[in-house]
């Protein structure tokens, strides 16, 4: 019963948050795989109790499989969706971190506002890119480096 209002609860919680937010896709879809596998249980209890006084009347229970393959297959579409969730909060989580290291001073590890090119404690110019490209050959390498270390020449 405590489950089922803090299940409730959340849910009704999930409704005023912003669709587009990962971690409130990844609330739904833990969620929604949650009340299918409860709703899977519960169709092979019933199944199970058909079947077990009188194992050769099988269409007495053919309506329980047929929901069952049902929900087995929103069951895997579900946690397609989950994971497909976690995938894109992986992705926003990796872009946010390299946000923060290009704005994060080399120098004096001051994390300064977006857009600007030096840093406003220490003055040292901020890395606007973490990989730097040779023109020569096409290596990459970090910000700073002068010299390719591929083909020797000045980057």
């Amino acid at each position: 019963m405590s489950n089922d209002l803090f299940g409730g609860l959340m849910k009704g919680l999930g409704t005023f948050m912003p669709k587009d937010d990962p971690n409130v896709k990844l609330f739904q879809s833990q969620s929604e795989i949650s009340e299918l596998q409860n709703r899977e249980l519960e169709l092979f209890a019933d199944i199970g109790k058909k079947i077990y006084p009188d194992i050769k009347d099988k269409d007495e229970y053919a309506d329980l499989v047929v929901e069952l393959q049902f929900t087995q297959k929103k069951l895997r579409l579900a946690q397609d969706a989950l994971q497909e969730a976690k995938s894109v909060k992986t992705e926003q989580e990796l872009k946010e971190q390299e946000q923060l290291k290009i704005r994060t001073c080399p120098n004096c590890d001051t994390l300064n506002p977006e857009g600007i090119k030096f840093c406003q404690e220490c003055g040292a110019k901020l890395n606007q890119s973490t990989k730097v490209t040779c023109a020569g050959c096409g290596a990459e390498f970090q910000a700073g480096t002068r010299f390719c270390g591929e083909c020797g020449s000045q980057i």
